[in-house]
């Protein structure tokens, strides 16, 4: 079992920065790719950023040139530094590990972390 857990979150002005974490836990290892997504009230969790074993980068068309994700394996946790903030950046946050090995996937989800843009 894998167990992550979300921290950063909070009340932003827009244009303004955060920087989310997410320290995983228990049977985690650096094969795992990890990610952040997001989901605001009535809508569908989206992909935000993911990033690879091998340190290879994904982002939303709408956060690239914001968003930067990034990984230290030393310390079991993945960042998303979030900049120029704005309103429609509003959600849940949710961080994700997921590995393949021998045809069994292994996908975890944290609790989330609410951040909110407003003036």
């Amino acid at each position: 079992q894998v167990q992550l857990v979300e921290s950063g979150g909070g009340l932003v002005q827009p244009g303004g920065s955060l920087r989310l974490s997410c320290l995983a836990s228990g049977n985690i290892n650096s094969a795992y790719a990890m990610g952040w997504y997001r989901q605001a009230p009535g809508k569908q969790r989206e992909l935000v950023a993911t990033i690879s074993s091998g340190g290879t980068t994904n982002y939303a068309d709408s956060v690239k040139g914001r968003f930067t994700i990034s990984r230290d394996n030393a310390k079991n946790t993945v960042y998303l530094q979030m900049n120029n903030l704005k309103p429609e950046d509003t959600a849940g946050y949710y961080c994700n590990a997921n590995r393949r090995s021998w045809g069994v996937v292994y996908d975890y989800w944290g609790q989330g972390t609410q951040v909110t843009v407003s003036s």
